[in-house]
């Protein structure tokens, strides 16, 4: 018979809800995880993962056109091969997909593939007709993509599942939303061949990051072909003989343009629906449910952690709140999570990382406390391994606070930003000064050293400036 009664359930198996089984289990949990669909979640199987075996195919596509210029030669007419590029994208996910059954098997937690719907205090009712019982669930149910209204997502207006598995390249192709998502698309169809029109309501690309690193990234993404248009809107489209023909509203002046496809990457939106919260203290706003520092809604014994639980909207947000959540839960000493301390990445051509406070956020700060910021910078062209390795485009960026010293932010655009930004991470965990970072031994020859040298540039002491 089938064990229905547990310490914790987990509802949802993303990389939220998979490690607090985990973590639940090692802490000597009796736990349950209950996923409707694949284990991983979104992020493992049509996001993070799939997205760059996607992005590296293009890498690689992109070096061998490039070997020339490295001394290599035989591979400039490299061309797609786009159906084993989605191919090996999915291997991919799927090799993860086993991965994460193969951990709740070995820790010992019992899956459940179904629905389920919180069932009065304690309970949760499945799809399948049982109903299982813990002092504490938690809530993992993550997020979808958000819909437009003037945009169906169809055969030719593509979310991120179509946009991950195409039958073919599209000649023209229009990415509306240039967060991450929107930017890593339009990088990977730019880079195999489509002619892409990137879109975005706000002033700039990417614009949770620094203005200065977005303005970067759009001459970077123009430079490679992609059109880019801000402060755009789409207010309709309507299906061609070959493809869609959509209107674009920018600073009041209407056009249409027609492309092949679309790409809709414009946000998400949590997955609260179906859950029975409405008979529940649990609150919703803005289709994210409301929880304290330590994962907890306001109803007694229920948990939410990951993107259902709000921003930021990232894989390893949720796996660490995941583990915090369950030591807490455990009465284990726990420290809620600083969103200035989480780093964030994306995966276009070239990368762009960061964590903490933007230059603007950072002066209206030391605008309103009194204090002043220091900033240093130090672009690529001034490091030995990027003109080595070709990829001697980029800049880093430092924040500090002038008087104590604190990293306050850090900003990184480059190929291989999302490698570097974890030396700033655990500089801001560990709470270290510019002094820490200055007496930092880097290696040389190493991308790492223009972490060091925007610190010192910073301070004014940049040796390679």
């Amino acid at each position: 018979m089938t064990k229905t009664v547990f310490d914790l359930i987990v509802v949802g198996g993303g990389p939220g809800g998979y490690v607090a089984a985990i973590r639940g289990a090692q802490l000597g949990m009796s736990v349950a995880l209950v996923e409707r669909a694949e284990l991983g979640g979104i992020c493992l199987n049509w996001g993070c993962i799939p997205t760059k075996a996607l992005l590296h195919s293009a890498t690689v596509l992109r070096a061998c056109r490039e070997a020339a210029h490295y001394g290599v030669t035989g591979a400039g007419d490299a061309r797609p091969d786009l159906a084993a590029m989605v191919a090996r994208s999915r291997k991919v996910a799927g090799r993860l997909g086993q991965g994460v059954a193969h951990l709740m098997k070995k820790n010992g937690v019992t899956v459940f593939a179904a629905s389920a719907k919180l069932a009065g205090s304690g309970k949760l009712a499945l799809d399948t007709g049982a109903t299982l019982s813990a002092k504490h669930i938690i809530l993992a149910t993550g997020a979808r993509a958000r819909e437009l209204p003037a945009l169906p997502v169809g055969e030719r207006i593509w979310a991120y599942r179509q946009a991950l598995a195409p039958a073919e390249i599209p000649k023209s192709l229009l990415v509306v939303g240039a967060g991450a998502i929107g930017a890593e698309f339009a990088s990977f169809y730019r880079a195999i061949g489509s002619d892409v029109t990137l879109i975005d309501m706000t002033p700039e690309i990417l614009p949770q990051e620094d203005a200065e690193i977005s303005q970067l990234a759009r001459k970077a993404f123009e430079k490679q072909g992609i059109r880019v248009l801000t402060q755009c809107a789409v207010t309709a489209s309507s299906p061609t003989a070959t493809g869609v023909k959509v209107t674009l509203e920018q600073q009041g002046k209407k056009t249409d343009i027609e492309v092949d496809r679309v790409i809709v990457a414009a946000g998400i939106v949590g997955n609260v629906e179906n859950l029975g919260l409405e008979k529940t203290r649990v609150t919703v706003e803005k289709t994210h449910i409301v929880t304290d520092a330590q994962c907890r809604t306001g109803e007694p014994g229920v948990y939410a952690i990951g993107d259902v639980a709000g921003a930021p909207w990232l894989a390893h947000k949720a796996s660490h709140e995941a583990v915090l959540c369950v030591e807490a839960i455990a009465g284990l000493p726990t420290h809620a999570i600083d969103p200035l301390r989480i780093p964030a990445c994306t995966y276009s051509y070239p990368q762009v990382a960061s964590i903490g406070m933007t230059e603007a956020r950072a002066r209206e700060h030391a605008k309103q406390t009194g204090g002043e910021i220091r900033v240093g910078k130090f672009t690529f062209a001034g490091n030995g391994k990027a003109i080595a390795m070709g990829e001697d485009q980029g800049l880093v960026k430092t924040v500090f606070d002038a008087k104590s010293g604190e990293l306050l932010g850090a900003h990184i655009i480059h190929p291989e930003a999302s490698e570097l930004i974890t030396g700033y991470g655990v500089a801001a965990s560990l709470e270290a000064t510019e002094e820490d970072l200055m007496h930092t031994v880097f290696a040389h020859p190493t991308l790492s050293e223009t972490l060091h040298e925007s610190v010192l540039s910073a301070f004014g002491r940049a040796l390679h400036a």
